[in-house]
């Protein structure tokens, strides 16, 4: 009795409820009593159904197919008799020789261009930042002494442009091409709402081979070794972030603008190609001792060296005993930025440092310059604990 008695109140109240909504508005009345679920159902039941297809959704295969007819031509000038497959399949298929290997080990590497990407959007520059990529990565495998075999790459954008595709890869098929790597295959992925319109984001893959007994870790590395150091091509593919905001906010430059001490536009400079030591590193092994190789990349000479230095040495650099860049000069100067943050930041013109035996020091920087790099004695490995000192 009690729940009818409530159920009762309770309808009574709703009837003089919906009485005092009719009275004030009549159209309440309906929704208040029509379930809206089914209402906004017979709704869209009623409406004409409109067709939705992938490239409506923001994915054209088309565009898709375009690219990678493209890229086959591009990847073929970098085959040679060890690629057994061909761009398309499932997966790339490679033959190594193996001849002069005792114990054959591979090595591998991944990496990205980062935010040196945002200067090609900016300029509309695409065919250089595909061989930074394929030369930052040959060189992260080259201190350890490897010979590259064969390179992957992953291009991504959220609308497929098959030219901008092409560019890029025709950046990656010349750097392959000049360090003899095979561009064995990749992955173009377009993601819409992923990625800002006219952006895209480009990785790599080197794979390469070393024998075991001729690794170059750093373990050999001792006291009196030299440090020679190899000249960049400006900041090669790190220190994007702060060098954009300095050229571009501080500085207030356009693309194409030459500012003051620079004798090229400061896109020209920014956008130097990260310059690939394999060549004349792999000539040089043939014939000389090397006790270790550092690629200087993010965290500049001290974050990278480091890296290499046995516990007990450090490895004591002197600044100005190698040419100061243009472009870092700028950067320093208009961004107020000091020497500490510079050197953390920027590879400040140096982008690759082998540490060899002082008796061996001279015959390799000479060689070197014969090879055509620019080459300094930077520095000497003492006994410390703090793996690298900039004096």
């Amino acid at each position: 009795m009690a729940l009818r008695q409530v159920q009762g109140d309770l309808g009574d109240a709703k009837r003089d409820l919906a009485e005092d909504h009719s009275q004030r508005n009549p159209l309440h009345l309906w929704f208040d009593f029509v379930p809206r679920s089914k209402y906004i159902g017979n709704m869209k039941k009623n409406a004409p159904k409109k067709k939705l297809n992938y490239a409506e959704a923001g994915v054209d295969i088309a565009a898709g197919d375009d690219a990678v007819n493209r890229i086959k031509l591009l990847a073929r000038k970098t085959f040679n008799e060890n690629v057994l497959s061909e761009i398309g399949s499932f997966g790339g298929f490679f033959k190594p020789s193996l001849d002069g290997f005792a114990k054959p080990v591979l090595i591998s590497s991944a990496d990205g261009v980062g935010t040196k990407l945002k200067l090609a959007f900016m300029t509309g520059k695409h065919d250089t930042v595909g061989e930074d990529l394929v030369n930052h990565c040959i060189n992260d495998i080259l201190v350890h002494g490897a010979q590259p075999l064969f390179f992957l790459d992953y291009i991504a954008t959220g609308k497929l442009h098959p030219e901008i595709i092409a560019e890029v890869v025709t950046g990656l098929s010349r750097g392959c091409v000049n360090a003899g790597v095979a561009l064995l295959g990749g992955e173009t992925a377009e993601m819409p709402d992923f990625y800002q319109a006219g952006e895209y984001d480009l990785a790599g893959f080197i794979v390469g081979l070393v024998d075991q007994d001729k690794t170059i870790n750093g373990s050999t590395i001792v006291k009196g070794d030299v440090c020679i150091g190899l000249a960049s091509d400006g900041l090669h593919t790190n220190g994007y972030t702060l060098a954009r905001k300095i050229a571009f906010e501080l500085a207030d430059l356009q693309p194409g603008e030459t500012p003051s001490g620079l004798n090229m536009t400061i896109d020209e400079a920014l956008m130097q190609v990260h310059r690939c030591y394999v060549r004349p590193i792999h000539s040089l092994l043939k014939d000389h001792e090397v006790h270790g190789m550092a690629h200087i990349t993010g965290g500049g000479i001290r974050g990278n060296l480091r890296r290499i230095m046995p516990e007990g040495l450090c490895a004591e650099i002197e600044r100005g005993t190698w040419p100061t860049q243009p472009v870092f000069e700028f950067l320093q100067k208009t961004g107020d930025i000091d020497d500490a943050d510079m050197y953390d930041a920027f590879n400040m013109g140096i982008g690759y440092i082998l540490v060899v035996p002082p008796a061996e020091a001279d015959s390799i920087i000479d060689q070197l310059t014969d090879e055509g790099e620019a080459a300094y004695r930077i520095g000497i490995v003492t006994k410390g604990s703090a793996g690298v000192r900039l004096e």
